[in-house]
């Protein structure tokens, strides 16, 4: 096979779920976030391992998204759009059954509109700046809003994977100054939240990147291992250069693998000379660019040619190569594209 091999371990989905929901006690409920495809492993599989180990609200970022959860969860999920209610979204919201977090007035107009009855939250902005109805909108709609019964409150916060940022402080307190009394179901927290303790809980945390292996959930269970075929081996002379632009040139005989992956599979360019492909715990590094297809690997420390190297591994997880690029583990996990072969082991394939 001239592909790279995409393994995605649902029970660890399951247990990262279950160590999240662990942190909060029993009258709180955790939900998931499955967007962009479940973070790039598959919004279907990844919903229904979560639902079979005890999820119940589901979160998407666009009406688009919720399909393919509805049809794996049947009607009993509830499934939040963190978009909202956007123009052309009407007849799938309704059809869905979906739960549109309204953002803005204009949101609310076209729901209540719309959809007179139908289900819906509430984002608030509390000092983000990115989704939700600011504290001057808020105060002018609050009532009305509030007299449609909304599913839940929400806030995003922006700085919970750094718990010394009083950024998370700061806007603890704008939210329950935006929401005490309401007697509506509310939510603070994502993975980073619901780490931060108890007090950022409310009624529901939602955790995303932590389900699926990545900080700053340091104690996940790694999801996505990706290992890469060798298509061919050759031995580079000192002073032969490999790779575009003869960036990297071999200080002595080396033995050069070249791989099946590239940037067009998500493997990033930044890890160009910088990061390393491993294999029985030995690491091999990158040497010379990282090409649209195909990456080359010093392989000289190994014993032996093996078939395979991993890029994602035991020794090697999403924010290891994050770091290593100068991203995120988000960034590498939705990046993984098309052209892997994608199996699953436990759970519900």
């Amino acid at each position: 096979m001239a592909t790279g091999t995409l393994t995605i371990d649902l029970d660890a989905i399951a247990a990262n779920w279950q160590a999240l929901n662990s942190k909060s006690d029993a009258s709180v409920e955790t939900g998931a976030v499955v967007k962009a495809d479940g973070y790039g492993l598959g919004a279907a599989r990844v919903a229904r391992v979560l639902a079979r180990a005890g999820a119940r609200t589901f979160f998407v970022a666009v009406a688009e998204e919720g399909a393919a959860v509805r049809e794996a969860l049947g009607r009993s999920a509830e499934i939040y759009v963190f978009g909202g209610h956007m123009a052309g979204d009407t007849d799938m919201i309704h059809d869905l059954d979906l739960i549109p977090m309204l953002n803005s007035i204009n949101q609310l107009t076209r729901h209540f509109e719309a959809l007179p009855g139908a289900p819906f939250g509430l984002q608030l902005d509390t000092g983000m700046n990115r989704l939700g109805l600011e504290p001057a909108e808020w105060a002018a709609v609050r009532e009305l809003a509030l007299s449609q019964a909304p599913r839940l409150i929400m806030s995003h916060l922006a700085s919970a994977d750094a718990p010394d940022s009083p950024q998370s402080a700061d806007q603890l307190r704008q939210f329950l100054e935006m929401t005490d009394g309401t007697d509506i179901r509310r939510s603070l927290s994502a993975t980073g939240g619901t780490l931060l303790g108890p007090q950022y809980h409310f009624d529901l945390t939602r955790p995303g990147i932590g389900l699926y292996g990545g900080m700053p959930f340091a104690n996940a269970k790694p999801v996505a291992h990706v290992s890469l075929p060798i298509i061919q081996t050759r031995l580079v002379a000192p002073g032969e250069v490999v790779g575009y632009n003869a960036t990297w040139t071999a200080p002595e005989e080396r033995l050069i693998a070249t791989v099946a992956g590239g940037y067009a599979d998500g493997l990033l360019r930044a890890i160009s000379g910088k990061g390393s492909l491993w294999h029985d715990g030995v690491a091999c590094p990158i040497v010379g660019r990282v090409s649209m297809d195909l990456i080359t690997v010093d392989i000289s420390a190994l014993s032996e040619i093996p078939p395979s190297l991993d890029i994602l591994c035991a020794e090697q997880g999403v924010d290891d190569v994050a770091t290593t690029a100068g991203t995120i583990g988000y960034e590498v996990l939705t990046s993984l594209g098309a052209r892997y072969e994608r199996k699953t082991i436990g759970g519900l394939a």
